[in-house]
């Protein structure tokens, strides 16, 4: 019988006769036939490990491969798979109807190894499930919603982009409580890696197969202008060497953050001081403040605009709450910093205003005059300010809060912390200067612990 496998194995020649002999039905067959198509590097090694991880660059064919992967597990008669995306419009828009998900892939001809009909799966976007017609269901979650994880059971589970997912380690945590269908659950990770501690930690985990590769694997099926685009930019950058090569990049030897710092200062949402108010558990800090490090310009290639929130408690220790920086026009930086204003109960906004100090404080008032707002320039460098800034980390006073509720993670400040360095080439460091200018205003700018005031009243006496 003339196998996948069999006409991999011969020489181009003798495959051009076979096709030709194939009927339609085979051709079409072949066409979605995994193991023909795929590259070595692209099927899942042998051996006992429990996490396949595929730590490749962009382009590499990562979503095709992990596709593949969950596809072949029903095949072999998984019946509860979960894929978890980076977020919830990942999940359709990549995995399930993108070019390289399961309805580009899957075939109406597919059929269990044990020769049982599985037919082409039918797709619930409300359900957010795929189904086969032998009863396999795929069940997707986003990294966002953690929370959904408790209670379903898998025997498999493919995690897409992990190096990018808000909730990292709690999502992680969450899919491991559910893995235990079957005689041996693994898990399929694809991503384009970051130096994450998630990330750092499954890499050294000796029940881990890796499988590295970089874009120029795939060559064959990139385009040749994208490919000397890349290259022609990128070739021997940190940033090449990361989403192209793939390289796990630590600190560089000039930054100011270790690896072990950044490791040492986080702590879970729970660990913050807190105080319910109504329904909700709100942060019971005795200063909240959001920093901005706007930019000035709004169109495609503009800086990013750090916004980071940070606070202080009545002991003197500072955490930062999360991270909003984007690509966002005056008005929407504006709009964001009020909308944390708010919801964090900040008692002020610090905003960097070197660029345009009068638009900056009239684009703010514009959207909420009664915001307070405190404008500050740098007198400084950029490394200069930053020093006393980690020598509040050294000292163990900043922590980073893990996780929070609303997934504005603090992984790629962490990053930009490990990696910036002045004569270094990641641009602006738009993350890490918000970050400074709130520790700065918490912490260096005459911070003291609040003082018990005494009021006499008539009625109560001394209080």
């Amino acid at each position: 019988m003339l196998t996948a496998q069999t006409l991999r194995e011969m020489p181009s020649d003798e495959v051009q006769e076979a096709l030709a002999k194939m009927s339609k039905r085979q051709l079409e067959e072949l066409q979605k036939e995994y193991k023909f198509w795929a590259r070595p590097e692209q099927i899942e090694p042998e051996g006992d490990h429990n996490v396949w991880f595929l730590n490749c660059g962009r382009g590499f064919g990562k979503t095709w491969t992990g596709a593949q992967w969950v596809r072949e597990k029903v095949k072999e008669g998984h019946r509860r798979i979960a894929c978890v995306a980076s977020t919830n419009s990942d999940i359709e828009r990549v995995m399930v109807k993108g070019e390289s998900g399961f309805l580009a892939l899957c075939s109406k001809y597919d059929k269990t190894y044990k020769g049982k009909e599985m037919g082409f799966p039918e797709w619930s976007p409300t359900k957010r499930t795929l189904t086969w017609a032998n009863g396999a269901k795929v069940e997707f979650y986003s990294a966002e919603e953690p929370e959904r994880l408790r209670g379903p059971q898998f025997s498999a589970a493919w995690c897409d982009e992990l190096a990018a997912w808000n909730k990292d380690e709690d999502t992680w945590d969450m899919l491991q409580f559910c893995l235990r269908l079957g005689k041996h659950p693994k898990v399929c990770v694809t991503t384009t890696p970051k130096s994450t501690k998630l990330v750092r930690k499954l890499l050294k985990d000796p029940k881990t197969r890796i499988t590295t590769g970089s874009t120029f694997d795939n060559a064959a099926n990139l385009a040749g202008t994208y490919l000397n685009a890349v290259r022609d930019q990128y070739e021997g950058t940190r940033l090449g060497r990361q989403e192209l090569y793939a390289e796990v990049l630590e600190e560089n030897e000039g930054a100011l953050w270790t690896t072990d710092t950044i490791d040492g200062c986080q702590v879970d949402r729970d660990k913050v001081p807190s105080v319910k108010r109504g329904d909700r558990m709100v942060y019971d800090l005795t200063r909240v403040v959001v920093a901005l490090d706007p930019a000035v310009t709004s169109n495609a290639e503009s800086d990013m605009t750090g916004i980071v929130v940070a606070g202080v408690d009545v002991n003197g220790k500072a955490y930062i709450l999360g991270d909003y920086t984007d690509r966002l026009s005056p008005q929407g930086w504006a709009a964001k910093a009020i909308e944390l204003y708010h919801s964090f109960e900040a008692d002020r906004i610090v905003a960097e205003v070197n660029q345009g100090g009068d638009m900056v404080k009239h684009t703010i008032h514009g959207e909420d005059e009664s915001v307070p707002l405190k404008m500050v320039r740098a007198s400084r460098g950029k490394y200069a300010r930053a020093e006393p800034v980690a020598a509040l980390y050294e000292r163990g006073l900043v922590h980073h809060v893990r996780n929070p509720e609303d997934g504005a993670n603090l992984n790629e400040l962490e990053t930009q912390m490990r990696t910036w360095e002045p004569l270094g080439s990641i641009g602006s460091p738009d993350r890490l200067d918000a970050m400074v200018w709130a520790l700065t205003e918490l912490m260096l700018n005459g911070y003291q612990k609040p003082q018990l005031k005494l009021v006499y009243s008539s009625n109560k006496g001394l209080s």
